[in-house]
This record gives C-alpha cells, structure tokens and sequence, in this order.
C-alpha cells in the first residue's frame, strides 16, 4: 500500500478493519514512527536538528518557527498537519492515523494527548479503527493534561484548562474546562488600534 492511498482512506473517515491491508500499513507506519521519535526523545537536539527530524516524521517540511520540546510520541505521524509559530511541549501524544490539524499561533501544553481513533464498540469487531480529525484553531492554548478525543474541533482563540477531556467541539475564543470539558467562560478581546 502506499502512502497516499492510505491517508486517502482514513482521511475519507473509513473504517480501518482488523486483519486488513490498513491495518497491516498502519503497523508499518507505527515503526517508521518509532524509529523516529526514538531520535527525537533520546539525547540532546538542537531547534533546527528537532525540526529536520519532525519534517522525517511527518513527511513534509516543518516550518522554521516551530517549537518543540521533547519528548514528543506518535504512532504514525504523517497524518500531522502544523502551521507556523506552533508550540508543543515536553510530553505531547498525538495518535494522528486519522488527521491532526494545528493551525498557526497553538500552544500545547505539557503530556497533551490528542486522540484520532476510536475502537468498535462491538465486542466481536473492537480491532476495527474509525478515524475522526482533531482541527486545532488558530492560537488555541492547551494547558497541560489536556485530552482530545477524535473528531474534535477547537475554535482559534480558545483555551483548554488543564486536565480537561475535550469529548465535542469548543468554539472559538471560549475557556472550557472538566472531564467532560464544558464551556465556562467567554474571552473578551481588547480592541487593538492599527
């Protein structure tokens, strides 16, 4: 299988089944992965050494401004879409097989865990994978702990309160907090004169 075909595939939203040719390249990917993230995680890098081995993760160029701390962990990593001026901190997760979507200005904060696919809930099918992007907008800030479950999306400007477990979409510039995250606070922006 190439690569192209599968992203196709989980990016249509189908379903991975077990024993498939999907699941067998999704396997193959997961060690790609590996290897990689054992590079990144193990021994000092400078920026730009980090962003060369993020660009060998995900498959195509990082962008210059990105920030990244290690260690970082995937079990695919091509599926990972960042902007420019993109944070991740030390112990960030993304499980990307079915699409993570960072938009420009993001924060993640500490162990952040972003989730792209759930199981079956049929006991005689739970090896099927169904995959759901995660769209992070525009200067979102994740505070630590934070979990995002598949198919979430995050409006730009909202903030994620520590610990939360984000189960639906958040809209933009909103604080939602609690497991799960519910919208407790609207964020006023100051008028800023060009």
């Amino acid at each position: 299988m190439e690569l192209r075909v599968f992203l196709d595939y989980v990016n249509a939203g189908k379903t991975i089944r077990q024993s498939s040719e999907e699941i067998a390249f999704s396997g193959h990917l997961t060690q790609e992965a590996l290897k990689i993230t054992a590079q990144i995680n193990n021994g000092y890098h400078t920026p730009d050494q980090l962003q060369a081995l993020f660009a060998e993760l995900t498959g195509k160029p990082a962008d210059p401004t990105l920030g990244l701390i290690p260690p970082f962990y995937t079990d695919c990593g091509k599926n990972i879409h960042i902007g420019q001026r993109v944070f991740i901190n030390a112990g960030c997760t993304m499980q990307d097989q079915g699409g993570v979507y960072i938009d420009d200005g993001a924060l993640i904060g500490h162990h952040a865990t972003l989730v792209t696919l759930n199981h079956d809930l049929d006991p005689d099918k739970r090896g099927d994978l169904h995959p759901a992007p995660i769209h992070i907008g525009k200067r979102v800030w994740l505070g630590a702990n934070v979990t995002v479950l598949p198919g979430v999306s995050i409006g730009d400007g909202a903030v994620i309160a520590a610990g939360a477990v984000v189960t639906k979409d958040v809209p933009a510039n909103t604080v939602a907090a609690g497991i799960p995250a519910k919208i407790i606070k609207t964020i006023e922006r100051a008028e800023i004169n060009e």
